[in-house]
């Protein structure tokens, strides 16, 4: 392990218009708080601790070996401790925590997350809504952690929750993940429930292995988000798709036109890989519908479909709406049609 490994490059920004040329806008739930159902559930026990001074703490192959010991889920799961790598961790780790780049970003990583309370509280505020819809959730052990971005920006399982900080300092660090503009936008301290809440909800997120059409994975990931909607009532869905304002309204004042782009071209049950791609992957814009259109676009459309299907349907809980295959039934049972003004 190279302590000058830091693969980073800059991109430069992407700007879009306003809303594809059309005037029209209207407000969506990112204006204000959604409803709670969840507002007086009870607290659930929440464990942080900070990794950060312990690892800059690490001077030689010995040190690491004894943060290693100190922190066994820690370098089990994210740091993928075996036996067969133990010696190069341990001769690794002081490179990387010695490295002055590192060191930098690490003092602006604690400058942009700098209360350790704070962060425990929006953690105990998502985990106990989280508790509330699925009883039998438990809020695993958390970490923060300063990984120069050569591991995962965050790693959850029922056991550890890793999150590395330092993919989360924003603008002003020094180093940034080597991500285009349209992604770092993501990336920053208020970027991290929305980001979280979205990996948690994969444990309820059921999918059909075998199901690969656009349809299906606009609406898995439609469930995703709403999901992280109601574990964050207050974060805006600008926040939770990282999308700009502009964009929000553009998408809201043409939602009649971006749905009937995926009618009048049959894309809904296209299982062309790159096609799927082109819609809810990651993308800048996805000019086919307009150049100022952002990409991801199904994923949004795969979140007015699954808000629909709930708005239709209040007596479905959200663990059978997590637990639901089949999207089809969602799409039809949601009467989904966007209607021009």
């Amino acid at each position: 392990m190279n302590k000058n490994n830091f693969a980073w490059r800059r991109w430069l920004p992407l700007f879009f218009g306003l809303s594809f040329g059309l005037g029209a806008c209207k407000s969506g739930p990112a204006e204000g708080c959604r409803t709670d159902a969840a507002a007086d559930a009870p607290a659930v026990p929440v464990q942080l601790q900070r990794l950060e001074r312990a690892f800059f703490g690490i001077k030689t192959p010995a040190d690491a070996q004894r943060f290693m010991d100190a922190h066994p889920a820690f370098a089990r799961y994210y740091l993928q401790r075996q036996p067969a790598n133990e010696k190069e961790l341990a001769a690794g780790l002081p490179q990387l925590a010695t490295n002055a780049a590192l060191q930098q970003l690490g003092r602006e990583t604690a400058a942009a997350f700098p209360d350790s309370a704070a962060l425990r509280q929006d953690l105990g505020e998502m985990f106990r809504r989280v508790h509330h819809y699925f009883p039998d959730f438990h809020a695993p052990p958390a970490v923060t952690y300063v990984s120069g971005f050569l591991s995962k920006d965050i790693y959850v399982n029922d056991s550890l929750l890793v999150l590395s900080l330092d993919w989360f300092a924003g603008p002003k660090a020094s180093k940034r993940p080597d991500l285009p503009q349209y992604m770092l936008r993501r990336y920053t301290p208020a970027g991290l429930m929305p980001m979280l809440a979205q990996n948690v909800s994969s444990k309820y997120n059921r999918h059909e292995l075998t199901a690969n059409t656009m349809l299906d994975a606009m609406v898995h990931a439609g469930k995703s988000l709403y999901f992280a909607s109601l574990m964050l009532p207050c974060t805006p869905d600008s926040l939770l798709l990282g999308y700009t304002s502009r964009e929000m309204v553009g998408l809201e004042a043409n939602e009649p036109r971006v749905w009937g782009h995926f009618l009048e071209n049959n894309l809904l049950y296209s299982t062309t890989p790159f096609l799927v791609q082109k819609y809810v992957g990651e993308r800048p814009n996805v000019p086919e519908i307009d150049k100022t259109c952002p990409g991801r676009v199904g994923r949004w459309v795969g979140l007015q479909i699954v808000r629909k299907y709930v708005a239709s349907h209040p007596e479905v809980s959200l663990g059978r709406l997590m637990a639901e295959k089949n999207a089809q039934r969602l799409l039809n049972d949601s009467h989904y049609r966007p209607m021009k003004n």
